[in-house]
């Protein structure tokens, strides 16, 4: 029986190998034979070379790097390496897939785990992380177990793998948080007992910068030297295969000359690839930005499209990768990513080609790159939190960070907010240098952003590699806290909501799809900006992984308790703690009290020695009031005094906040539309005049504040607007959870006058959804006919804008992709909406129309 249940341990299973350099045909040929003698079936190829994902069950693979890894994904076909076939021949019985998995993304998949003198709490908190990111655990110690997780090496797991000498690594629990927190692998050399490195060093200590495989070939968008002339060359290397039986269109965009592309087209020929000149004919595309319709049309059919260096390094390798692989493999957004235009960024603690790496990243995020820093420099992203730059960056108040960061901004094509912990994280011991580059793009997002839509003309194959995509996307890891799924735009959602890092707005659950949205609800926001990723739990971080946390300070304590615990009672050395600590320490008190030394007067010399007491400061009083101050003159050209009113007001229990900061109170001379004005107003916040702010200044208390509401005819007249009545609204949508525009889409300009961030902060503070448009190729409102809105009415979107030429031009590409999208387009300035903001009432006028506005446009 034993042996027939031998033979037919792999009954039924249908594999498929993937032979690469990783696993060469003829150690594939090996393990086939052993699949067949075990009762499974091994699938070949089809005539073209591809894999029959679909009828497989299990794909035998060493790498991810296979063209048919998405539809195995997609159709969930699990992916395992050899040893998978290996270790189940050995215990008789199919093994686990997950822990053989060779995603890199699988950060423990080949980590065999066992804990050993750890609180119970933690331990669990450990072996679950570790599992959910393809681990195991082992009850007890073996020759398969590759760590052990301790606090000393006193307990006999640990003294079992000394004693025979076991190959597994004896690490601290602070590797497996570090790790946890940054989603990443780590070395794990200075958590090693019996001497951790992050105990026994100091963090400022000297490091070395390491070196990343990651990097190769994958540092540069445009690579400085593309093809020597021997790579080029036809004779002396191995001929080409990675192209085989592929049609590779090489777009107009490339920085190659004329020379270079035919040596290009010659080398794709020979290997057997074919060059075409029609999207809809090519498997291949590449290009250098993400624009232009070929690209759209390429990405949309799910086509294999990367840029140059991507082309570079599968010629260099002859082995397929993916483009999403590596962040500069994929073509660059022509203008960087919305968010990044304003910074300023440079680097501490990285090397070598890390370095390169992320200089050409931050520029393709279309951000500035500095090489030193100055106090005008917006973000510092370092290695490691040590060293001249980062204390001149906490001097003046500039963002630290580590290059996840940036990594998965771009991956992501949105800033990412500062405030994730796995940003400002930094092992103490470890330069973050060792895992850079292993960050995917976000394909989801991509097709969000650039290629939009398009389903519809789409062909059948076009359209089932789309739905692989999607469907690929939905079964993905995702290391950390789950997020929205993106999936297929629901047909109520029309435009393409770009999140800012500023904003507070709330998310939809994760069944936005099936969300049933109220009038103007049709643009729902997706995401959340402050989501804080947690492997260990969704939403705040679980009190398991707090404990695990605490235990980088505790870890020798516990260790020591432990130990002390195990001593016999009998020879005098019982468990510490408990009364017998209490009488312990009254007894060395008493002693201390009573000896000679301690009763001995002071000298005069003891009296010269010992040093005043420190005067303490009196603490400022509670703040009772805060106020936010727009077009105060007091102050105006006069620091010293505006300081010195600042300390005054500080010491009544009043203090001076910015706009974005919770208030009491708005103090203004008058009705404006600045963006403070506006900001707080749109918080519902009451308004009093400048006088309140003098009069507490030379009376030295504070006022009724009922005595002084901003009263101004002239600008309400002006304005067409009763303030009180403006500020009642106001509180009415803040109390309703929904502000004034919610939901709202609103397009500005990129060369609107005055710049468009103020605009995008007053919108986005009254909840609309805030796009630059800049009449890019594709669209970002879905084309959808009126049938399909279920026959709705359109909706309006509003385009603000001045009357440049430049943005004239913009006008009718616009109107034309919004009643593409079953909407109605309004072409406005932007008085529409500060007047908007002001009245806090949501109407619309013609005479905001540019053609009424303007009426030489017309």
């Amino acid at each position: 029986m034993a042996e027939q249940a031998e033979i037919a341990l792999f009954d039924g299973c249908r594999f498929v190998f993937v032979a690469t350099k990783s696993l060469p045909a003829p150690l594939a040929e090996q393990y086939r034979k052993s699949i067949e003698d075990y009762g499974g079936e091994v699938l070949e190829a089809d005539a073209k070379g591809k894999l029959p994902i679909p009828h497989a069950t299990h794909v035998i693979s060493n790498t991810i790097d296979f063209p048919e890894f998405t539809e195995a994904e997609a159709l969930m076909v699990p992916v395992v390496t050899v040893e998978w076939v290996k270790t189940s021949i050995l215990r008789t019985r199919q093994a686990q897939v997950r822990p053989f998995s060779p995603d890199p993304r699988m950060i423990f998949s080949s980590v065999v785990l066992t804990c050993a003198d750890l609180p119970l709490n933690d331990k669990e908190a450990i072996i679950g992380a570790t599992m959910a990111l393809g681990g195991v655990e082992s009850k007890d110690v073996s020759k398969t177990t590759t760590h052990i997780c301790a606090l000393s090496l006193d307990h006999p797991k640990c003294q079992t793998a000394i004693d025979r000498k076991l190959k597994c690594k004896i690490v601290l629990p602070h590797w497996f948080d570090d790790c946890f927190k940054l989603g990443k692998r780590i070395d794990e050399t200075p958590y090693l007992l019996p001497d951790p490195e992050i105990l026994r060093a100091r963090p400022e200590d000297e490091l070395d910068v390491p070196s990343s495989a990651h990097m190769e070939g994958a540092t540069s968008a445009i690579p400085d030297h593309p093809l020597a002339e021997e790579e080029t060359g036809r004779s002396g290397r191995p001929k080409l295969t990675v192209f085989a039986k592929r049609k590779v269109l090489l777009s107009w965009d490339l920085p190659i000359n004329s020379r270079l592309r035919k040596i290009l087209h010659d080398l794709i020929c020979d290997g057997g690839g074919e060059i075409v000149v029609d999207t809809n004919e090519c498997d291949m595309f590449i290009g250098q930005f993400r624009d232009g319709p070929e690209y759209v049309r390429a990405a949309q059919s799910g086509k294999d499209v990367g840029n140059l260096a991507w082309l570079y390094h599968l010629i260099v390798h002859n082995e397929w990768t993916s483009p999403f692989r590596r962040l500069l493999h994929y073509p660059v957004p022509r203008n960087g990513i919305p968010g990044f235009e304003n910074m300023r960024i440079t680097l501490s603690n990285y090397g070598g080609e890390a370095r390169i790496y992320l200089e050409n990243l931050i520029k393709a995020c279309g951000a500035t790159f500095t090489k030193t820093m100055k106090a005008d420099n917006t973000h510092l992203i370092t290695a490691r939190k040590n060293g001249e730059k980062c204390e001149a960056a906490l001097d003046w108040n500039i963002h630290t960070i580590n290059h996840l960061w940036i990594e998965e901004s771009y991956a992501k094509c949105e800033v990412q907010s500062l405030t994730i912990p796995k940003y400002t994280h930094w092992p103490s011991r470890t330069n973050l240098g060792e895992v850079i580059g292993q960050t995917f793009l976000d394909e989801q997002k991509l097709h969000e952003t650039y290629y939009p839509g398009g389903d519809a003309d789409l062909d059948a194959t076009a359209r089932r590699r789309r739905q692989l995509l999607d469907a690929a996307h939905e079964n993905a890891l995702v290391v950390g806290a789950p997020t929205p799924k993106a999936g297929k735009t629901p047909k109520a959602v029309k435009v393409m909501r770009e999140s800012s890092p500023t904003s507070n707005a709330p998310c939809p659950t994760q069944k936005a799809r099936a969300y049933e949205t109220p009038a103007r609800g049709r643009h729902i926001r997706t995401g959340k900006e402050n989501d804080t990723p947690s492997i260990l739990s969704s939403g705040s971080r679980s009190a398991k992984a707090q404990a695990l946390s605490k235990l980088q300070n505790l870890a020798p304590d516990i260790a020591l308790y432990e130990k002390e615990k195990k001593r016999s009672a009998k020879d005098g050395h019982a468990p510490w703690g408990g009364k017998r600590a209490a009488d312990q320490i009254d007894k060395e008190r008493s002693a201390k009290s009573s000896s000679p030394a301690h009763q001995r007067p002071e000298s005069d010399d003891d009296e010269e020695t010992r040093r005043p007491a420190k005067k303490q400061k009196p603490s400022a009083p509670t703040v009772q009031l805060r106020l936010t101050l727009t077009g105060y003159k007091r102050w105006v050209g006069d620091k010293k005094r505006e300081d010195a009113d600042r300390r005054k007001l500080r010491e009544l229990g009043v203090q001076i906040v910015n706009e974005n900061a919770t208030c009491d109170y708005l103090v203004a001379p008058k009705m404006v539309r600045t963006l403070k004005f506006l900001k707080v107003l749109a918080r519902g916040v009451d308004i009093l005049k400048s006088e309140f702010v003098d009069d507490m200044l030379e009376q030295g208390e504070v006022p009724d504040p009922e005595a002084y509401h901003l009263q101004d005819k002239e600008a309400e007249k002006r304005f067409g607007v009763t303030l009180r009545a403006a500020i009642a609204r106001a509180k009415k949508n803040k109390a309703s959870g929904r502000p004034l525009l919610w939901n709202v889409p609103i397009y500005c300009t990129a060369d609107i006058k005055n710049g468009v961030d103020s605009y995008k902060a007053l919108a986005e503070a009254n909840g609309a959804i805030f796009k630059v448009y800049r009449a890019r190729s594709g669209t970002t409102i879905k084309p959808t006919t009126r049938e399909e809105d279920g026959g709705a009415p359109p909706e309006p979107v509003y385009l603000l804008t001045s009357n440049s030429p430049a943005e004239k031009e913009l006008w009718p590409r616009f109107e034309a992709m919004a009643r593409k999208g079953n909407m109605e387009p309004r072409v406005v300035v932007s008085d529409w909406m500060l007047d908007v903001i002001l009245r806090q009432e949501y109407v619309f006028d013609k005479k905001y129309l540019v053609t009424a506005y303007f009426p030489e446009t017309a």
